[in-house]
């Protein structure tokens, strides 16, 4: 039998801490495919690519790296790299954002966000509905613009949150913003977060035990109808990600 013991966003992809399986003999690379096998389906993706693994203590890359050979009794730890994994981190200049996907209450997720407003002053945040953000990617445009809106005094509403919204919405109209991205009436919701590292550190810390699995990517179809996007409108972008940056010059036309 060996001990799997599961840290991070390992943690989340299955939801515990630890495992056994049930395994003499077996290597590594086996044992990640076994794993994988059995993640339970809408958690955390598990991207083996960027994972540290350590045999009873010792870096597996010390080791034979994937190929050592596992015996029964051994104790396998496994650790996330963070770098857009576990945690969705984006850079704007000298700037970090990130994206908190929150499992919160209907009905009381903005007064959620104005009490983390006041507890961590120093870090830019708004709520968008996760089901209208298509990638780390748009949401790291979005904010780009935001951000040289506030440079350049093109704001479109008195705080850089609210251009944020806006610009999620692709409009001028707070009410409408609301209605498009709003987060009041949804389970989970999106945190857009802006500030230091060492300051989201701390926010990630204060909201671990609520972060929840959002798969951007289901959220295309959904986007397209939203904004009447249609294929024809993706095929004459010539980029690898079309929706994003339509997304973004929608965003980027607007002024106050």
């Amino acid at each position: 039998m060996i001990s799997i013991k599961l840290l991070g966003g390992a943690k989340k992809s299955f939801g515990k801490d630890s495992l056994q399986a049930d395994f003499d003999s077996v290597t590594i690379s086996k044992l990640l495919e076994y794993l994988l096998s059995i993640k339970p389906e809408n958690t955390l993706d598990l991207d083996t690519k960027n994972i540290l693994i350590a045999v009873n203590g010792a870096d597996s890359s010390a080791l034979q790296g994937h190929d050592t050979v596992l015996k029964s009794g051994d104790v396998i730890t496994i650790i996330p790299v963070i770098h857009g994994g576990a945690r969705l981190q984006f850079s704007i200049g000298s700037k970090t954002g990130e994206l908190f996907n929150i499992k919160h209450k209907k009905g009381e997720n903005y007064d959620f966000l104005a009490s983390l407003r006041k507890k961590f002053p120093k870090i830019i945040m708004e709520g968008i509905s996760s089901n209208s953000i298509s990638s780390v990617l748009h949401a790291k445009k979005i904010a780009s613009l935001s951000l040289y809106a506030q440079k350049n005094n093109l704001l479109l509403a008195k705080k850089l949150e609210s251009d944020i919204l806006l610009r999620f919405a692709a409009t001028t109209q707070i009410s409408a913003a609301i209605k498009t991205v709003g987060i009041e009436q949804s389970d989970n919701f999106t945190i857009v977060a802006i500030g230091t590292k060492s300051a989201l550190n701390s926010l990630n810390k204060a909201l671990s035990d609520g972060i929840v699995f959002v798969k951007y990517s289901d959220n295309a179809k959904h986007i397209q109808k939203q904004f009447g996007i249609t294929k024809k409108h993706l095929d004459v972008i010539d980029s690898k990600t079309p929706l994003e940056d339509l997304l973004a010059e929608k965003a980027a036309i607007l002024f106050q």
